[in-house]
């Protein structure tokens, strides 16, 4: 548990509290988001700053599979273990973002096999611990905004979605006299994209 005391007296929330606190206001930012399509979020800021949504974050940065690989930083979350640790490590992410001195580090890139690939390879990016905490509670703010937008027939990289959902959709669509498929996959796209053009 993190209830440590940090050096101000207060306590650091305990993961189980901060994740039943994180879920609520999850709830009601995704109600927001359906309740009003254009409404304007001004204030989320301060929700990735926050003690609980830090710790969620962390949470799931330290249950990654990847958190035994260190970024630039050479920092390897799994082994940020005990508790004074965590919570230090926590403190000082939080006052960076509080104070708006937070700066990403460049991500440490290795070459990796790709599945299916035949031989060939692409990069991994693997950004500091901090740079991941930071990422996980930017996801815990918005993912629940931009989610209320999406259409229930989207599966790519969404919570609660994966690829068996969707062929199940494509095997209950045939069976239902339909008869195509639409796979599509820009091969790099990113990579032969003009970046200035996406800005």
């Amino acid at each position: 548990m993190l209830t440590t005391l940090v050096n101000t007296g207060e306590l650091w929330p305990d993961p189980d509290g901060a994740w039943l606190r994180v879920r609520r206001m999850q709830t009601k930012l995704h109600q927001w988001a359906v309740d009003d399509p254009d409404r304007r979020f001004d204030d989320l800021y301060n929700l990735v700053h926050h003690p609980d949504f830090l710790t969620v974050a962390w949470e799931r940065v330290r249950g990654n599979k990847g958190a035994r690989t260190a970024g630039v930083d050479r920092v390897i979350p799994a082994f940020i273990a005990d508790d004074a640790d965590i919570v230090a490590f926590l403190k000082n992410t939080r006052e960076q973002l509080k104070a708006r001195t937070f700066t990403p580090l460049p991500v440490r890139e290795r070459m990796i096999p790709k599945p299916g690939g035949g031989g060939k390879l692409r990069t991994l990016g693997i950004p500091t611990a901090m740079d991941r905490l930071v990422q996980a509670a930017l996801v815990l703010v918005l993912e629940p905004i931009f989610e209320a937008s999406f259409k229930p027939v989207s599966y790519g990289f969404r919570p609660e979605r994966r690829a068996h959902d969707a062929i199940a959709e494509v095997h209950h669509f045939g069976s239902k006299g339909y008869h195509w498929v639409l796979d599509a996959d820009i091969e790099a796209c990113f990579d032969a994209s003009s970046h200035c053009s996406l800005c």
